[in-house]
């Protein structure tokens, strides 16, 4: 148990190679990978955004937190436990076309797979085209989309009306993020919830899902 308490701490500190070696012990200590899972490395990622929401925590510490989690993460997706794991539920994401900007969607991403989601990522600068096709393939709970300058924003709508026009948007939830966004913003765009940064993103898909109030 203290080597889960240990991975924990690493995460919180934002120390991804005491997590990835910590995450080693545990994977060949044949520990019960999941009770790992819930007992130290989404309680550690959701510890750092409780901090980054309490304003204790800069955007670098997240950072190094995410990455943190990543490295634990790389080493106990391997066991075949966390294969067959259920999901919440299946989350699409992209930066839309002429948007080369990753590390918001990278913390959001982080923060997803923490609240249970398996999560879609399809990078950043993605064309409409790429972006639907992956929607008709994987059949999304939700989808998210991110711009973070003035004149990437600008396309999110056309993103939206997309799915209205090849008949995914019906039952589809859609979300908006980015610097230059907002809740009203996203409203105007037609999504169904705006996330700020990753821990809100993570809390408004929960309630999509119904999971969270």
């Amino acid at each position: 148990m203290d080597v889960q308490k240990n991975l924990k701490q690493a995460i919180v500190e934002g120390d991804p190679d005491l997590a990835e070696q910590l995450a080693k012990e545990i994977l060949d200590s044949g520990a019960d990978i999941l009770k790992a899972i819930d007992n130290a490395v989404v309680p550690g990622i959701n510890q750092a955004g409780e901090l980054w929401k309490q304003n204790e925590y800069f955007l670098s510490d997240v950072v190094m937190c995410a990455e943190a989690f990543k490295s634990a993460m790389s080493v106990l997706e391997k066991d075949p436990q966390i294969q067959n794991r259920e999901k919440i539920g299946k989350f699409l994401i992209c930066t839309v076309e002429g948007d080369m900007h990753d590390l918001g969607k990278s913390i959001v991403v982080t923060m997803l797979k923490g609240a249970g989601f398996e999560v879609y990522d399809l990078g950043v600068n993605v064309p409409i085209s790429t972006f639907v096709e992956k929607a008709k393939e994987v059949n999304p709970d939700i989808v998210g989309i991110g711009a973070y300058m003035s004149t990437t924003a600008a396309i999110m709508k056309d993103y939206v009306q997309a799915l209205v026009d090849n008949g995914l948007r019906t039952g589809l939830k859609v979300m908006i993020g980015g610097v230059r966004t907002s809740e009203e913003y996203a409203k105007k765009q037609g999504a169904d919830a705006w996330g700020r940064d990753g821990v809100d993103t993570a809390e408004k898909a929960l309630k999509l899902m119904g999971v969270k109030k």
